[in-house]
């Protein structure tokens, strides 16, 4: 006999004495099943190396399955390091590549001509003199000069401990370089999340400068609060300090 079920309904968990005799106790069964997982899917994410029901689903979510999870794995990477490169638009192979080679998350190359940062550009000509003389160290000035700064522009953001790339994506933001040392995000989480908020890129320090968070931002602006309301705030937030 068939039996039928409606379109919407979902195939019931196996019983526990299922997972029980598959190796799973009790409780891990009953993690799977609460994450959402079928006994197969389990069987699947841990043979891929992947043992805790919470650990599959942040996986599944970073975009890995049991099939491509292994190169992540191997590379060391976490769910959110998966996730973190994903939305830079790098494929789970080439993260994997790039994290075991010691690289961390940073835009693709179009995103680097987008902000000035094209890293094939030759090392702007006296930058090093200029950084050194000014006391930067030499590891910090090689690596401003290499991503092609001008030794006067690098200064204020190699003193306060700003990577070049991070610097070259908060100067594009409209932050300072004070400004970028106070924050609490890196460049990348700053402009990703303001970006899907769907804040134009010139309004960003400002909201930010203000205290405003992506999504108040949003609002005010919804609301018919401009940025040059936000820039007032800014300043009297910046005169009460």
């Amino acid at each position: 006999m068939i039996v039928a079920f409606p379109d919407d309904a979902e195939p019931r968990p196996e019983p526990l004495h299922t997972w029980q005799e598959h190796g799973f106790t009790v409780a891990e069964a009953r993690g799977w099943i609460k994450e959402g997982f079928r006994l197969p899917q389990a069987r699947r994410w841990r043979e891929s190396g992947v043992y805790a029901a919470d650990q599959a689903r942040q996986w599944r979510t970073a975009g890995a399955t049991p099939y491509t999870v292994d190169v992540c794995l191997r590379a060391g990477m976490t769910p959110r390091d998966a996730v973190r490169w994903r939305e830079l638009g790098h494929s789970l192979e080439e993260a994997a590549d790039r994290h075991l080679a010691g690289e961390s998350p940073r835009p693709r190359r179009w995103l680097h001509r987008l902000f000035g940062g094209d890293r094939s550009r030759a090392a702007e000509p006296g930058a090093m003199r200029e950084l050194l003389r000014a006391g930067v160290a030499a590891s910090t000035a090689r690596g401003f000069a290499d991503a092609g700064w001008a030794g006067r522009d690098a200064v204020e953001w190699a003193r306060r401990g700003v990577a070049p790339t991070d610097a070259r994506i908060f100067r594009a933001l409209g932050f300072s370089a004070a400004e970028a040392e106070k924050l609490d995000e890196d460049a990348i989480s700053v402009m990703v999340g303001w970006w899907r908020a769907g804040v134009p890129f010139d309004e960003v320090a400002a909201w930010r400068g203000a205290g405003f968070q992506p999504g108040e931002a949003v609002a005010l602006r919804a609301d018919g609060t401009g940025v040059e309301q936000a820039k007032i705030l800014r300043a009297l937030s910046d005169g009460a300090e």
